[in-house]
């Protein structure tokens, strides 16, 4: 049933058209009013907002997706969603992305067995960009499964690709020293998979301090690669504490949260027995007792700065890469070197 005379139209009624004809317009200035509002003056786009708001028209992205070529869909791949770093980055991404009227589709790549580069591939047709938060595939993979959509990366650095990155050297270099000034001498680095790019980082960077403080006694210890994981971490203490070390690294607070479990359960006590530091200052490390030591990386901000560097790819432009500091934070699972209580 149309309104008649003297009655407000209804939502159904009022169409890009009639608003146009009602407001004196084009039909393509009043699009662009919603799609591209950057290519319409204020005072107009103002007119056309206005009466929309009084008509209770929204116009629907179906709609907009063929006006303007884009689905209001980016892609979100993310290293693995159980991981406590993730989450937050997640949360960034979608609260920015809120305010450009875009959804975000998000990409466990631990979830469903599949290659990063082919679930990239079976959704990149579907979004109008990409962001990958430390992706483990090859470069190779990762560019052709990419294409010619806009991407930019979290946590890894591709050439030629935007990334907003954590520089965290610095601070594990603080947190080795710190554990040095605690008597420590041997201390064990507790690694990530080896396709991790930010686990090759902070693994080289503490190879590169073991061999500054090597006339200090220092010896640096590692493990054999393994997925960052509590279980996993939990499972293999025994191992960690056969290598005679008194403090261990891990590559991330998940990581360190299953060592400390597994310590536990043979009887050790950290840090009395073994300190142990890790990285990340996710929140669950912040709600251990005592608070995990570890290394405060920006997760949330990194996940804007993509968004932000996305949108001025998307916009034409190109835009460099972005660096943000981490910082050591000490907390109350270090402590002064003893000697340790034999229990394995």
């Amino acid at each position: 049933m149309t309104s008649g005379p003297g009655h407000a139209s209804s939502t159904q009624d009022t169409t890009i058209y009639s608003m146009a004809e009602e407001l004196g317009l084009s039909p393509s200035t009043v699009s662009r009013a919603f799609s591209r509002p950057d290519l319409v003056r204020a005072s107009v786009r103002e007119r056309v907002l206005a009466l929309a708001a009084e008509k209770g028209y929204a116009p629907s992205r179906v709609a907009r997706g063929l006006a303007t070529g884009r689905t209001g869909l980016l892609g979100l791949l993310v290293g693995d969603i159980t991981n406590p770093f993730f989450p937050p980055v997640v949360r960034a991404i979608e609260h920015a992305t809120n305010a450009l009227d875009t959804a975000v589709l998000l990409i466990d790549a631990r979830s469903g067995g599949r290659p990063e580069h082919e679930l990239i591939q079976r959704v990149v047709h579907h979004v109008d960009g990409l962001v990958m938060a430390s992706p483990w595939a090859r470069t190779s993979a990762l560019r052709e499964a990419i294409g010619k959509t806009p991407t930019v990366l979290i946590n890894r650095v591709i050439h030629g690709i935007p990334s907003a990155t954590c520089h965290a050297a610095e601070a594990h270099r603080e947190a080795a020293d710190h554990l040095v000034e605690l008597g420590h001498r041997r201390i064990l680095l507790v690694r990530g998979p080896s396709e991790s790019w930010v686990g090759q980082r902070r693994t080289t960077a503490l190879r590169r301090w073991a061999e500054a403080r090597a006339d200090d006694g220092v010896e640096l210890v590692e493990t054999r690669h393994m997925q960052s994981s509590y279980l996993r971490a939990r499972n293999h203490t025994v191992e960690m504490v056969e290598s005679g070390a008194t403090a261990i690294i891990a590559i991330d607070d998940y990581t360190a949260a299953g060592v400390i479990a597994g310590l536990e359960e043979l009887g050790l006590d950290v840090p009395d027995d073994i300190s142990v530091v890790g990285c990340d200052d996710v929140l669950l490390g912040q709600v251990m007792t005592p608070r995990l030591t570890t290394i405060t990386v920006p997760g949330p901000e990194l996940g804007h700065a993509a968004v932000d560097l996305l949108n001025e790819l998307m916009a034409g432009h190109r835009p460099g890469s972005i660096t943000m500091a981490g910082a050591f934070r000490p907390g109350g699972t270090t402590g002064p070197c003893r000697r340790r209580r034999q229990t394995v």
